[in-house]
């Protein structure tokens, strides 16, 4: 039985703490500037912990055997994501350009598509999630990073990127994994403590930002037409594909599910830091996820009848 309230619980949460980061921004409690310390300490601290607790999962022949689809499965939706990225949103100003673009290819699935993955298909679910984010992670902290830099040629963009914290712990958490490498006890919990900050801290980020802007601009022609590409576009196209290959009923579920997910919260963030537009990245992030409570209940109600086992 799918537990929509764990899924309503979890968006509550978050919203929760983006009324924390909202009010205590208005209060002046915070000012401006340090919104700058905030998205240091996202960056270089929280999420790459984040990122290589991620990748702390168990591994023998046959979860890796049945991880293979999904890992099959995620590559393909990266590289066409990452393509239609490239390609689609030249007419927009540049600054908007970079935030489509790196929302298009990070969503919320490492998040919220945990719970909602695991709540449809149990352990095999958070498993096949696990698995999920991790080419999206790479993409994300590859050429999701190369968005929003600027450099005289690809060489530089290259060497800026790799130096990057979130995608050297992509490496580790890789090697981890592969390895299957045990720390103690109290290093790995440590590890899992404080990458557990990731989603509130950032997700007060976003009230802060939000009540800098105010909520003018939270509902525009350009915020729109993202949520209609992340709900509509994105997840039909997966899942047609799902369709033409055969897949596994549950590895294609998890995939149309996940790929339904809001804009990642860690848009707003990256966009900070490399001095993109974050309001318009916070309006992106806020109305989708406003958005993914009325419409991520629908994609599991659909995805549990079509790929139904």
């Amino acid at each position: 039985m799918i537990d929509m309230q764990a899924l309503l619980n979890l968006q509550a949460v978050m919203f929760l703490e983006m009324a924390a980061g909202y009010i205590v921004r208005k209060m002046n409690l915070v000012k401006g500037e340090s919104k700058g310390i905030l998205t240091a300490l996202i960056v270089y601290v929280t999420l790459p912990c984040n990122i290589i607790k991620s990748f702390m999962i168990e591994m023998n022949t046959e979860i890796l055997k049945q991880g293979l689809i999904m890992l099959e499965a995620s590559v393909l939706v990266q590289v066409f994501l990452a393509a239609a990225a490239s390609v689609c949103y030249n007419w927009l100003p540049k600054k908007r350009k970079t935030v489509f673009q790196y929302a298009t290819i990070a969503s919320n699935s490492g998040i919220l598509g945990n719970i909602i993955a695991g709540a449809i298909y149990g352990d095999l679910g958070y498993l096949y999630s696990a698995l999920y984010v991790i080419p999206q992670r790479i993409v994300m902290w590859s050429a999701g990073v190369s968005y929003f830099t600027e450099a005289p040629d690809r060489k530089t963009i290259f060497k800026k990127v790799m130096r990057h914290p979130c995608i050297n712990a992509v490496w580790l958490g890789m090697i981890i994994m592969i390895l299957q490498i045990d720390f103690p006890e109290f290093l790995d919990t440590s590890i899992q403590s404080i990458g557990n900050m990731t989603s509130p801290l950032t997700m007060m980020f976003l009230g802060m930002s939000l009540a800098e802007s105010g909520f003018s601009g939270l509902i525009t022609k350009h915020t729109c037409l993202y949520s209609f590409i992340r709900f509509v576009i994105i997840p039909t196209v997966v899942m047609l594909g799902c369709f033409l290959v055969s897949m596994d009923p549950v590895a294609a579920g998890v995939a149309v599910v996940l790929a339904a997910m809001p804009a990642a919260s860690m848009t707003a963030v990256v966009a900070s830091q490399y001095g993109g537009d974050v309001v318009f990245a916070a309006n992106v992030v806020v109305l989708s996820t406003i958005l993914s409570i009325l419409l991520l209940p629908v994609w599991v109600m659909i995805v549990s009848t079509v790929f139904s086992a």
